[in-house]
């Protein structure tokens, strides 16, 4: 059977801060809430709820505000969204061991995907709207032996799964942080993966 690494997408895959504070911007003035843009893409992980629900966005409009919001989306984000350095070199490595690539990310899921064929991703499997240890149940269905990711949720995701966490420091989490959390090895970027999973013995079957 083949090796399954997942990934995490915004900041681990994708950088689409640009246009995550254009959206989040562009709802807030249509929805006349005080929803703060910059903010919101300095701090990405949290599903989109969770984020609307800390910015004061009253409980009974949050389900209307994430319907916006992705409509809203593909328009916005996808077209000013860049693949984060060694993505796809990372995505291609476990190509080169003869595994297969899982994406698991907490983002709606035909959003994920526009991304994933907008930049050209090799990948498998695609798992949308999972965050922190919701990610263990898209790991341990496909067999994954470890997970990347630039958050703490991603490293929790991987403990839960009991398969190897590997931080990246492109999110909002620092190097420090991810290692204290349990992340095996952090890397400055994707760059450095393919190099570590030549050695890892991950790509032995």
């Amino acid at each position: 059977m083949p090796t399954t690494i997942g990934f995490d997408l915004d900041m681990t895959l994708i950088d689409p801060r640009p246009g995550m504070v254009a959206v989040m911007n562009a709802l807030g003035e249509e929805s006349g809430l005080p929803l703060d843009g910059e903010y919101f893409a300095a701090h990405l992980g949290p599903p989109l709820d969770h984020v609307l629900r800390d910015s004061g966005a009253p409980e009974d409009r949050i389900p209307a505000l994430v319907t916006r919001f992705r409509e809203l989306y593909p328009d916005i984000v996808v077209a000013s969204t860049v693949a984060l350095p060694g993505a796809h070199q990372a995505l291609a490595a476990v190509r080169r061991v003869g595994g297969r690539t899982l994406v698991v990310t907490g983002k709606y899921r035909p959003n994920a995907a526009r991304h994933v064929k907008a930049l050209g991703f090799d990948v498998d499997v695609l798992i949308g709207e999972l965050w922190a240890h919701q990610k263990a149940t898209a790991l341990k269905e496909y067999g994954a032996a470890a997970y990347v990711g630039d958050h703490l949720g991603d490293v929790r995701g991987a403990q839960a799964a009991n398969v190897v966490p590997i931080g990246v420091a492109t999110g909002p989490c620092t190097r420090d942080e991810l290692l204290a959390a349990g992340a095996k090895v952090v890397f400055d970027t994707l760059a450095e993966f393919p190099a570590w999973l030549a050695v890892s013995g991950l790509g032995v079957p």
